[in-house]
C-alpha cells in the first residue's frame, strides 16, 4: 500500500496546479488554431505541443524540465555532475542562440531578393517599420522594465520569432520564454492582426493602386547582393554578424548556382529540423510556474502594439512616399515591412484583391517583407551592441 499511495502521489493528475491546466489549454488551442485555421502550423503545432510538455508536473527529484540542467560537482553534490533533462539539452540552443542562425540559414536559402533589387526604394518600407520595436523600447522603459529587457520585447515588432529568441539570450534570458511564446504568436496571428490595421489606415482608392511589374534581375547581380549586403549591414551593426551571416550565406548557396545540394538541404530537412527542436523547447519552456506572471502578460500586451505600430508604420511610410513619386506604391506593401516571410506578404495580396480581384501585389510585397528581415537583424545588432553590458 506504500507503495500504491507513493506512486499515487508521484502522478501528473496528484501534483497537477491550476496554472499547468490553463497552459495545456492554451497549448490545445495552439495546436487548433494550426490545423483548423491554417495559422502558421509549422510553428504552432511543435509549440503547442511543446506547451503540454512542459507542463505536466512531475517530482521535484526528477530531472525532466527545460530548466533542470547540468550543475558542476560542487552545486551538485551528486558524484561528478548532476542529472541534466533531454529537454534542457535541447533548450540549450536557445537559451544560448545556437537555434536562430541555423533558421537564417534555411531562410536564406529560399529566399529570393529579386523583387528588392528590381525595385530598391521599397527597401525603405522594411526599414519604417521597425519603428515599432523602436516605440515598444520606450513604453517597456515607461512600465518599469530594465533597458536590455525593453530592447527583447521592443524586437517582437520585427515579428521575427529567431531574431526575437537570440536578442533575449543575449541580453534577458530570464524573460526568453514569454518573448519567444509572444513573438511566435504574433507571427501566427498576421491574417488576424495585421488587416484591420491596412483597411483603417488605407483609402479604397489606395487599396486598387497597381504597381508596375517587377524588371528582370540578372544572375550576376543576384550572386554579387548577399556577399555586398553582408558587408554593408555587419560593418553599420557587428552585433547582426551571426544573424545576416548565416542568411545571406544560405542565399549564396541558392544564388551561386553550384551549390544546389547543399541549397535544397539548408531550405528543406536542415530548417526543418531546427523548426521542429526550437518549437518544442520554447513551447516546453512555459512552465506554468515561471511563465504565468504579470510581467508575460505584459510582454503579451506590449508584443501585441509592438506588431500593431509596426505594421502602422511601414503603411504610413509608403503614403509618404506617394507624396514625392509619380508611380504610386500601393500603401498596403507597407504592412509587408515586417519580417513574417511570406504571410505578411500574403496578407498585402489577400487585403488587396479584396477591392481588385486582379491586382497582383504579391511580388511588390516580397520586397519590403525580405527587407523586414534584414532591418530587424539589424535592429536586434545595434541594440545589442548598445545595450551588452
Amino acid at each position: 500500500m506504500e507503495i500504491l499511495i507513493h506512486f499515487l502521489k508521484s502522478t501528473g493528475f496528484a501534483q497537477m496546479e491550476l496554472g499547468n491546466a490553463v497552459m495545456i489549454v492554451i497549448g490545445c488551442v495552439f495546436i487548433g488554431l494550426a490545423i483548423r485555421k491554417d495559422y502558421e502550423p509549422l510553428l504552432l503545432v511543435p509549440i503547442g505541443m511543446g506547451i503540454i510538455i512542459g507542463n505536466i508536473p512531475y517530482a521535484a527529484t526528477m530531472s525532466l524540465g527545460v530548466y533542470d540542467s547540468w550543475l558542476p560537482l560542487e552545486e551538485g553534490g551528486k558524484g561528478d555532475l548532476q542529472a541534466a533533462s533531454v529537454l534542457s539539452l535541447i533548450y540549450f540552443g536557445v537559451k544560448y542562440g545556437l537555434f536562430p542562425p541555423l533558421i537564417f540559414l534555411g531562410i536564406g536559402a529560399m529566399t529570393d531578393f529579386s523583387t528588392m533589387l528590381s525595385n530598391p526604394k521599397l527597401v525603405l518600407l522594411g526599414a519604417a517599420a521597425q519603428i515599432g520595436v523602436f516605440l515598444t523600447l520606450l513604453g517597456a522603459l515607461y512600465l518599469g522594465f530594465s533597458p536590455q529587457e525593453a530592447a527583447s520585447i521592443g524586437i517582437i515588432g520585427g515579428a521575427d520569432g529567431p531574431t526575437a529568441i537570440f536578442l533575449s539570450s543575449q541580453l534577458s534570458p530570464q524573460l526568453l520564454g514569454p518573448i519567444a511564446i509572444s513573438a511566435y504568436s504574433y507571427m501566427a496571428l498576421v491574417p488576424v492582426i495585421q488587416p484591420p490595421v491596412m483597411k483603417l489606415l488605407t483609402t479604397r482608392a489606395e487599396r486598387r493602386i497597381r504597381m508596375k511589374p517587377p524588371r528582370q534581375v540578372s544572375r550576376r547581380e543576384r550572386m554579387i547582393f548577399p556577399i555586398a549586403a553582408f558587408l554593408i549591414c555587419a560593418l553599420i551593426a557587428p552585433g547582426a554578424l551571426t544573424l545576416l551571416g548565416m542568411l545571406f550565406f544560405g542565399n549564396l548557396l541558392k544564388e551561386s548556382g553550384v551549390t544546389e545540394r547543399l541549397a535544397t538541404t539548408a531550405r528543406t530537412t536542415f530548417i526543418d529540423s531546427v523548426t521542429i527542436l526550437l518549437g518544442v523547447a520554447v513551447g516546453a519552456s512555459t512552465q506554468a510556474s515561471t511563465f504565468l506572471t504579470k510581467q508575460s502578460l505584459l510582454i503579451f500586451g506590449l508584443g501585441a502594439l509592438s506588431f500593431a505600430v509596426a505594421t502602422a508604420g511601414g503603411i504610413l511610410f509608403a503614403k509618404l512616399m506617394n507624396v514625392f513619386l509619380t508611380d504610386k506604391i500601393n500603401p498596403l506593401i507597407g504592412a509587408a515591412g515586417v519580417s513574417a516571410v511570406p504571410d505578411s506578404a500574403r496578407v498585402a495580396q489577400m487585403v488587396g484583391q479584396q477591392e481588385d480581384p486582379h491586382n497582383m501585389l504579391l511580388m511588390h510585397a516580397m520586397a519590403p517583407n525580405v527587407a523586414g528581415v534584414i532591418g530587424s537583424a539589424i535592429a536586434a545588432g545595434v541594440l545589442w551592441s548598445v545595450l551588452v553590458r
